[in-house]
């Protein structure tokens, strides 16, 4: 009996442990989709693989088809990527479908709401219907950031103070003001957000400061600031401080 014993409280442990380790959506960068979802009979029929890699990149992921090749990251590591697919949940008079990702041991590790489309072409309802699954996403996103806690607080001593004017630069510094107008649209990540634009690509990386309004920009020296009720974005290139306004919509 003890022994018994012994051997369920192992094992419970092992299972805690094991789960405790599990990766959340977040940490992974790479999203795989097939050129051909299991209830179609094409490669890519009515655009449904091409447009589900088109929107799964507006959340952050490198999307790839399995057709095409690789980074060398994901061929090291398989485990780094999910595996997208479209399952379809058809009655007689609506196209039903769902979007799911599957880890590298092919467990269902995420299950989007049903889209739905009552239309009567077959192209129109499946894009509609995928396209109305994606809408239940927003909350998945990539977050291929590392330590973005440790960039935080190493840079918040250098944030100027909101009285400096953003036009007070160096003698021999030009300031280039450029991209007025263009909209971003700004993803929720770990410790700031992600912008893009309507491509989509990700422009800009922002990360939280104690200042509100004031993100640091990962790999660019440089920052996203509020002034009278516009954005600016502030970095170098070389010796040139470049200032560039934009819309963000949050």
């Amino acid at each position: 009996m003890k022994k018994q014993l012994f051997f369920l409280l192992a094992f419970a442990l092992a299972s805690t442990t094991f789960f405790s380790q599990e990766k959340k959506i977040s940490d992974y960068e790479f999203i795989i989709v097939p050129q051909k979802f299991g209830f179609l009979k094409k490669v890519d029929q009515y655009q449904t693989s091409s447009l589900t890699k088109f929107l799964l990149k507006k959340n952050g992921f490198t999307v790839i088809l399995d057709s095409e090749q690789y980074p060398e990251a994901l061929k090291k590591d398989r485990c780094k990527a999910l595996l997208a697919s479209v399952v379809e949940e058809s009655s007689m008079f609506k196209t039903k479908v769902s979007i799911t990702f599957k880890d590298c041991f092919n467990k269902v590790v995420y299950t989007s709401k049903v889209g739905t489309s009552k239309l009567k072409d077959f192209k129109g309802s499946y894009q509609e219907a995928i396209r109305n699954a994606h809408q239940s996403m927003e909350e998945v996103v990539s977050n291929p950031l590392k330590n973005s806690n440790t960039i935080v607080q190493a840079q918040k001593t250098s944030i100027p103070k909101e009285s400096v004017s953003i036009h007070q630069v160096k003698e021999n510094v030009s300031l280039s003001t450029t991209d007025k107008n263009i909209l971003l649209y700004a993803q929720p990540i770990k410790n700031g957000y992600q912008l893009i634009d309507k491509k989509p690509a990700v422009l800009f990386i922002a990360l939280k400061t104690s200042v509100p309004n004031y993100y640091i920009l990962k790999d660019k020296a440089g920052v996203l600031f509020k002034k009278d009720e516009l954005w600016f974005v502030e970095y170098y290139n070389n010796d040139t401080l470049i200032s560039k306004e934009y819309q963000i919509k949050f």
